[in-house]
């Protein structure tokens, strides 16, 4: 890991055929993590910088905003025939702000080396900058050599040893990053490695997990809703900037499963706690969302059902069991999705059976 300070830069415009100095992040402390050249596709590239940049935003190192500036990478690739020892020559993507351009830009760079290769060419050590406009690589300027750089050991910085105590001490201080955090989330919430995985690779998504299922719903609901409909409405959004808090979502798993409301005037209740921030329970009020567990008021309503579809139903004593949806979703329709599902089911089968 190389401690620096950022640098200015220089902005090129073509149109204009001049270049600006900025120097906005010029002395903001830097990190730059260093690799071996131990990655052999663009999919480990991708997943090396995913899982770095995780651990980064746990650790309160950085925002991990990749768009900003506060991550960024710096590739570098190099192709050699099979059972050469040695790399070949090597070329360096510059300040890529997104893994998916990092990919990108490893695939592009394979195939252009490649083709220059089998055309009996030779590569040229140089730092490029990617297009994403156009989907290509172009030349920022040669690479250098580490003896062009002049280094030379400053006089005025002394050695900095550090012991293993002060590592160990600093070591108990970090808090639980996200390998161990997803194990734990397996073992302590029942999760399958996918769930863990989704939830635990980001932070906030991870924190607001735990703090919803304290409200005693089932984790693994819990999981199905932030995986599917919050994370889906988030797009990509921060979740600490969700209308829902953690709370929330934990109460309206929780009227599902006691059977309050149905999964269907779930969603619906869903979105109005998007569109208001509201807490489940005064939606379900308001909007008189209650799900009907009257057996008298649903059989009432399968009967005159039933009269009316002699055909279906004459089908389904026959064995069509198929049509019991087609029931089960006319009754539904007709009560605005508030009646209980299950035991709709069992009031229709009920209702055949004593009609035969």
């Amino acid at each position: 890991m190389h401690m620096e300070e950022d640098a200015g830069k220089l902005v090129h415009n073509d149109l204009e055929a001049v270049s600006y100095v900025d120097l906005n992040r010029t002395g903001t402390p830097l990190l730059e993590i260093v690799s071996e050249p131990d990655m052999r596709s663009p999919q480990e590239a991708g997943a090396y910088l995913r899982k770095i940049h995780s651990i980064l935003r746990y650790l309160d190192i950085c925002d991990g905003n990749m768009q900003e500036g506060s991550f960024r990478c710096d590739a570098n690739i190099s192709l050699r025939p099979v059972g050469q020892q040695e790399f070949g020559t090597r070329t360096e993507l510059k300040n890529m702000n997104s893994f998916r351009n990092v990919q990108a830009a490893l695939e592009y760079e394979i195939r252009r080396q490649r083709d220059v290769l089998l055309d009996g060419g030779r590569v040229i050590q140089q730092t490029l900058l990617w297009n994403p406009d156009a989907d290509r690589t172009e030349p920022m300027r040669g690479k250098e050599d580490a003896h062009d750089y002049r280094y030379f050991p400053c006089p005025d910085l002394v050695p900095v040893e550090i012991d293993d105590e002060w590592i160990e001490q600093i070591r108990q201080t970090l808090p639980e990053l996200p390998d161990a955090k997803k194990k734990r989330f397996i073992e302590r919430f029942c999760l399958p490695s996918y769930d863990a995985e989704i939830l635990t690779g980001n932070r906030e998504l991870a924190d607001y997990f735990e703090e919803a299922v304290k409200c005693g719903a089932e984790p693994k609901k819990i999981s199905n809703w932030m995986m599917t409909e919050l994370l889906r409405e988030l797009k990509g959004e921060d979740i600490r900037q969700c209308q829902i808090s953690p709370g929330q979502l934990g109460q309206l798993v929780l009227l599902v499963e006691k059977g309050t409301i149905s999964g269907k005037i779930a969603k619906t209740v869903f979105q109005a706690m998007l569109d208001t921030g509201q807490d489940p329970e005064l939606i379900v009020q308001e909007k008189n969302l209650l799900q009907v567990s009257d057996e008298g008021e649903i059989m009432k309503v399968i009967e005159e059902i039933l009269k009316e579809h002699p055909n279906q139903v004459d089908e389904l004593r026959a064995g069509k069991e198929k049509l019991m949806g087609f029931f089960v979703g006319q009754l539904m329709k007709r009560m605005k999705g508030k009646a209980n599902p299950a035991m709709a089911n069992e009031l229709f089968k009920k209702a055949i059976r004593s009609e035969q």
